[in-house]
């Protein structure tokens, strides 16, 4: 029941309890009133009577002085009493005729005719003594007859006044009970009313309301302060206090749930943030090896306990290798063909389920795991793969993330293909179309880095020239001369590959720059490369070429020089190498310099 009812209904019938109670006090009021009544009416009664006998009384005795001393002033005394008496009995009869019994008024009537009777005896013994008659006016005053009259006189008024007594008794004995009663009642009613305000304040105040409020003041307070891990109890009361409780819980539901978006808008903030960067930096790679590492690094943040791995799709478009992965995805293999994923083939996102109907990607090792593949584009081409597996209990479910992660394929799409463009555009510009090695541009780019960057190195030069080669073009043709530049360039890439980088110096002539060699381990390799490629006999078209030999020309930095003159002292010795029979190895420290 809902408070205001409750404290209506108390209000009710706290004010019926005082109305009753108020009212039984004006009936215990109105019962005393009538007591008083009653004792003043026994009063006024029996002191009429009273006055009533005790005049019949005096008037004999003044008759009786008269009759036998004759005096004046007994006469008027008598006469006196005469008129008291007479008033008397007008009151006696107006006080009979507002009430009394009919025993009261018949011993009131026999007062009166007791009292007529002395007095007609009295006047007629004054009369007869006013005669001369002495004798017999005493005889009247002093006769049986009036003392019997006086007697039955007295006897009247005591028979009345039992009667009064009797009936004025009764009166006041019942008006005191009814007050006792009302008394009693209205005493009953202030006991219900203060128990009912008592009963109010504990059960009401107390109990329904200001423990509840104390309890609920706490939790309140903890909610103003965002602490919505406090619990609100459940209170299923139909009032006042249950519908704040109810309140109460819808804000810390509310607040929960607003702290809830709040954290999704964070973290889906945060994820933007990382995405934002993760372009940032992606866009400003310079190689596939560092753009790998970029994703990464940032794969685990914006996708936590999701495992993923980066694939490269090949120059042929035939296979994919892994070239990077995160949290360790154990279900792919690290190098597939481009056919074994559905992903590349419908060159849109895949999922492989377990418990689904699609068919799942064959580069899975076939246990029981939720993976996704989605293809990295650019211009329509595909050129590799972004990999998420299901790591742990951690389900793979994306959701709204799935936007996210389109985004970010899209923009590794591009950024791979800005740098798979960039690496063709910097092969052709640095390597020699007919070789494959690197040219003299970027020989002269890698002498200026080293020698701005670490001048103080070991750093060892090879400079060779293929001997006689006029006469390969010459006897056999141009192809034939490019077949010989091309069998020594692999010669070189696979010798001086494994500890330096081959360049092509121009025409027929090669360099080779080995860091942290000397000058000894330099003539080592090349007396190695000079015997390798003298090794074998050439043909072409079917015809026999011979063998190739070349004349090798050693320089070492710093021990022999600056790496600026690195080049030139390289050469210097390969011409000497040259003028002294060609096919063998010279060291630019043993050159004898002109004396000036």
């Amino acid at each position: 029941m809902r408070i205001s009812v409750i404290t209506n209904w108390a209000y009710g019938i706290t004010l019926a309890l005082t109305a009753l109670s108020g009212a039984s006090f004006i009936m215990s009021s109105r019962s005393a009133v009538e007591e008083r009544s009653a004792v003043a009416e026994h009063l006024a009664l029996d002191t009429l009577v009273e006055e009533l006998a005790l005049g019949a009384e005096v008037r004999g005795d003044d008759a009786r002085l008269y009759v036998m001393r004759g005096g004046d002033r007994h006469l008027q005394a008598f006469h006196a009493d005469e008129e008291t008496e007479r008033r008397l009995e007008a009151a006696a009869a107006k006080l009979s005729s507002q009430g009394l019994s009919s025993g009261e008024a018949k011993a009131l009537s026999e007062i009166g005719k007791d009292s007529e009777e002395l007095d007609k005896i009295e006047v007629a013994a004054i009369q007869a003594f006013q005669g001369g008659d002495k004798s017999a006016a005493q005889d009247l005053v002093f006769g049986s007859e009036h003392e019997r009259l006086q007697k039955a006189l007295l006897a009247s008024v005591a028979h009345f006044r039992d009667l009064i007594a009797a009936r004025t008794t009764s009166q006041l004995e019942a008006a005191r009970s009814r007050s006792d009663w009302w008394s009693l009642l209205a005493k009953i009613m202030l006991g219900l009313t203060g128990a009912l305000f008592l009963s109010v304040l504990y059960f009401i105040l107390r109990r329904r309301v200001a423990m509840p409020l104390m309890r609920m003041t706490g939790i309140v307070g903890r909610l103003a302060k965002q602490d919505y891990s406090v619990e609100v109890p459940v209170d299923r009361r139909r009032d006042e206090i249950g519908e704040m409780n109810e309140a109460i819980q819808i804000f810390r539901a509310n607040g929960i749930e607003r702290d809830r978006l709040d954290a999704e808008r964070r973290a889906d903030q945060h994820t933007k943030d990382l995405i934002l960067q993760l372009m940032h930096r992606v866009q400003a790679c310079r190689s596939q090896e560092e753009l790998a590492g970029v994703v990464v690094r940032f794969g685990p943040q914006i996708f936590p306990d999701i495992a993923g791995s980066l694939y490269m799709l090949n120059e042929s478009k035939t296979s994919l290798t892994r070239a990077g992965l995160w949290l360790e995805p154990r279900h792919s293999a690290a190098a597939f063909p481009a056919t074994s994923c559905w992903g590349l083939r419908r060159g849109r996102p895949h999922m492989s389920r377990e418990n689904e109907h699609d068919v799942p990607c064959q580069h899975l090792d076939g246990t029981a795991v939720t993976a996704l593949c989605v293809p990295l584009t650019a211009q329509g081409e595909i050129i590799g793969l972004l990999y998420l597996e299901e790591r742990g209990e951690e389900a793979l479910e994306l959701g709204g993330s799935r936007l996210y992660l389109e985004l970010i394929a899209e923009n590794l799409g591009l950024a791979i293909a800005n740098l798979q463009m960039q690496e063709k555009l910097t092969a052709l510009a640095n390597r020699d179309p007919l070789t494959g090695l690197f040219n003299r541009r970027y020989l002269d780019e890698t002498l200026q880095q080293r020698a701005q960057g670490h001048p103080s190195e070991p750093l060892a030069c090879l400079m060779i020239d293929i001997d006689h080669f006029k006469r390969f073009n010459d006897e056999f043709g141009h192809d034939a001369g490019d077949m010989v530049m091309q069998y020594v360039g692999q010669i070189l890439r696979e010798t001086v590959g494994p500890v330096g980088n081959p360049y092509r110096f121009g025409g027929e002539e090669f360099t080779a720059l080995l860091p942290g060699l000397g000058e000894q381990e330099g003539v080592e390799l090349a007396e190695t490369l000079r015997q390798k490629i003298s090794s074998a006999a050439l043909s072409h078209a079917g015809r026999l070429l011979g063998t190739v030999s070349v004349s090798v020309g050693v320089a070492a930095s710093p021990e022999g020089g600056s790496v600026d003159t690195l080049v030139t002292r390289a050469d210097a010795a390969l011409l000497k190498a040259k003028s002294e029979g060609r096919d063998c190895t010279i060291v630019a420290s043993r050159i004898r310099r002109p004396v000036a």
